[in-house]
């Protein structure tokens, strides 16, 4: 590997071996402030020939094609394709070496495995597309028993920094009643702050998904990850998951 491997993140969860998975942080790269330094997102203003040079270095540290998605705060799921940007926040595939890949910079990544490694998933959830069900419509696309799946929740804005409306658990509690015990009063009057790794759980525990691992992380206080809230003029790291080809 070269020297991208030791600023990486790689999830804890039981997946088999078959499967690989890795989250990328700021460094690493070669963008320049605001951007600095390992931003992939191509749609935040940043040097388009910084962001290809660092897709590049991320292709060749796993020898991957990540499939990369126009996210648009949905709940559409595309069969991954790397020749393909398609307007999804989520894809899905049973063939080696392509890597399902969200970008996030606060919003919830979700990646997804099945015990036996022969299917890999990843969501990208904002507090719209956790509502809308963009995590079950993931699991509809891998047609898999909900026993035989796993999920890791990777780095997202953390409770004590997600400041919300009253119509954010109003969104989730028509669903998921329980889902508000993931809401406590903010500082400010009307505001909530939010626990979306709760809500996430939650909502796959109703689809009988109960293997799931990570969260914890918060992008607005842990400055490895680019952050909106905290930095609105900034990057986008990427969460990401493939079967191996060996």
């Amino acid at each position: 590997m070269s020297g991208l491997a030791p600023s990486l993140i790689l999830p804890d969860w039981p997946a088999p071996a078959t499967v690989r998975a890795c989250v990328t942080t700021r460094q690493g790269g070669v963008s320049l402030p605001p951007y600095e330094t390992f931003n992939l997102g191509d749609h935040v203003g940043d040097d388009p020939q910084a962001v290809a040079e660092n897709r590049r270095r991320l292709r060749d540290e796993f020898a991957i094609k990540p499939a990369w998605l126009k996210q648009v705060h949905g709940v559409v799921v595309a069969d991954a394709d790397p020749a393909l940007v398609a307007e999804a926040d989520a894809s899905w595939t049973d063939q080696p070496g392509i890597a399902c890949t969200v970008m996030t910079a606060d919003c919830l990544p979700a990646l997804f495995c099945d015990r036996a490694g022969t299917r890999v998933a990843a969501a990208h959830a904002g507090w719209r597309g956790l509502a809308g069900g963009v995590l079950e419509a993931t699991l509809e696309r891998l047609a898999l028993p909900a026993d035989d799946v796993l999920v890791w929740l990777g780095p997202a804005i953390g409770p004590q920094a997600f400041e919300v409306g009253m119509e954010v658990r109003d969104a989730f509690t028509a669903q998921h009643p329980e889902a508000f015990d993931a809401f406590v009063p903010g500082e400010r009057p009307g505001k909530l702050m939010a626990d979306i790794y709760a809500l996430a759980r939650i909502r796959l525990a109703a689809r009988g998904v109960t293997a799931v691992y990570g969260g914890g992380f918060c992008t607005v206080s842990d400055p490895r990850f680019f952050s909106y809230r905290r930095t609105p003029q900034g990057g986008r790291f990427a969460s990401l998951v493939w079967l191996n080809t060996r």
